[in-house]
């Protein structure tokens, strides 16, 4: 009987546990009543002023920016300086009312810029300002000789120099046919309309001028066999008495030159000094824009890389020729044996020999010879090379050693030696370098 009751029992149990299965056969999970997710409640109106007001104060406060690199070096420089500072003296603290000085901005240039001499009336002139007061000159030069000064007029405003020998050769045809055939009518007029004139000549800044100050006047005549008239240049009759005059002016016209303006060396003496070799120049100096000046140190960091780096030849005669166009003006240096330095401005492309020649003027005796010496001791031997060919630009220390021979002649004779080999004159407005 217990058996039959167990046998009812297992009999229920298996039935109770629903469809079979095979072994093999993976179990099926019994599918879970879905619940309805419960609806979120939104947030208040207080709430939602509360966070709109937040919003508006995170979007006014200004953002942080991330320190760079270069600007936390910066900035724990400064702290180590005030901490070190600080140690020094702990009665006074370093703050931003008291910085430290820059002695790097407060240093001053060298020179305050390049200057010109003005030939013609020996005034100084800043860099700038000598295109304007070239034209003033010469302007100002047609009261004294109208011919000359519209000649330098022609030679000087126009920069196709090409255009001008044309244009100046094709004048001077003109008045050499009036001097060689002056009894002929059709040399002693130009008409104004004509071809080559108006190719070769009328193109030119201050022809106009020239015409009429060599003795030409401006006429409206008849086109013969025509009903129309033309403007034309027409030679005074009493110029047919100054024949001369007129040959004279073609010479002038074909001889002169364009007008230049000279370079002022600005010539400074300087007592000895440990700052010899510290020059602060001016743009001036430089052939660089000015965004091209703010990029010359950064391209100065590349020079490792790029001396590491395989270039040919060529690409380093083009790189160096690259680096020679950067200067337009060199500030160099002569320290003499005594320590006393002789200043002047340059060239870049002047030869070395003009500062042979600006030593020996400022010497006592300009007879002693001498040699310069570059950097690391470099004798200037070729006098020919420019200075930008010899890196000498935009600043140079050379130092000036005299002939060993001929010192030691004049020690032997014991003749007394001044205490400087400078003029007098120099070392009376002798300067110290700040």
């Amino acid at each position: 009987m217990r058996k039959f009751f167990q046998e009812i029992k297992a009999d229920l149990k298996f039935r109770s546990a629903g469809p079979g299965q095979k072994l093999s056969e993976v179990p099926k999970e019994k599918p879970k009543a879905e619940t309805a997710p419960k609806p979120r409640q939104g947030p208040t109106d207080e709430a939602q002023m509360a966070a709109a007001a937040a919003l508006a104060r995170m979007e006014l406060k200004p953002k942080a920016k991330p320190p760079s690199s270069q600007g936390a070096i910066k900035n724990q420089g400064r702290r180590l300086l005030a901490d070190a500072k600080y140690a020094n003296n702990p009665h006074k603290k370093a703050t931003h009312n008291n910085p430290m000085p820059n002695k790097e901005a407060a240093s001053e240039p060298s020179v305050s810029g390049v200057y010109f001499i003005c030939p013609l009336t020996s005034a100084v002139i800043r860099k700038d300002e000598k295109e304007k007061h070239i034209r003033e000159a010469i302007q100002s030069y047609f009261s004294v000789d109208p011919v000359a000064a519209s000649i330098m007029e022609i030679h000087t405003f126009n920069k196709d120099r090409e255009k001008v020998r044309v244009g100046v050769e094709t004048m001077a045809k003109y008045l050499d046919n009036i001097y060689l055939h002056p009894e002929e009518e059709k040399y002693r007029k130009i008409k104004l309309q004509n071809k080559v004139f108006q190719e070769r000549i009328n193109c030119l800044e201050g022809i106009h001028r020239f015409f009429q100050s060599v003795g030409f006047e401006t006429k409206t005549l008849p086109v013969p066999g025509q009903d129309t008239t033309e403007e034309y240049y027409v030679l005074k009759e009493e110029m047919l008495t100054k024949l001369e005059d007129l040959k004279d002016y073609k010479e002038q016209l074909l001889s002169c030159e364009q007008l230049r303006l000279q370079l002022h060396r600005q010539l400074c003496v300087f007592k000895p000094s440990p700052e010899a070799a510290r020059f602060e120049l001016p743009n001036d100096f430089y052939n660089l824009t000015a965004e091209e000046i703010k990029r010359e140190q950064r391209l100065r960091t590349e020079a490792v890389e790029k001396a590491s780096m395989l270039r040919t030849r060529a690409m380093r005669e083009k790189e160096e020729q690259r680096e020679m166009r950067k200067y337009n003006y060199t500030l160099i240096r002569v320290r003499f044996p005594d320590g006393y330095l002789l200043q002047g401005t340059f060239y870049a492309r002047e030869p070395v020999s003009v500062l042979y020649n600006f030593v020996r003027e400022a010497l006592r005796d300009n007879w002693l010879p001498f040699e310069l010496l570059g950097p690391g001791g470099l004798k200037l031997t070729d006098e020919n090379l420019a200075f930008n060919e010899c890196g000498l630009v935009p600043s140079a220390l050379l130092t000036l050693a005299w002939d060993a021979a001929v010192m030691s002649d004049i020690e032997a004779s014991g003749q007394e030696q001044p205490a400087s080999p400078l003029k007098p004159e120099l070392l009376s407005h002798v300067q110290t370098l700040s």
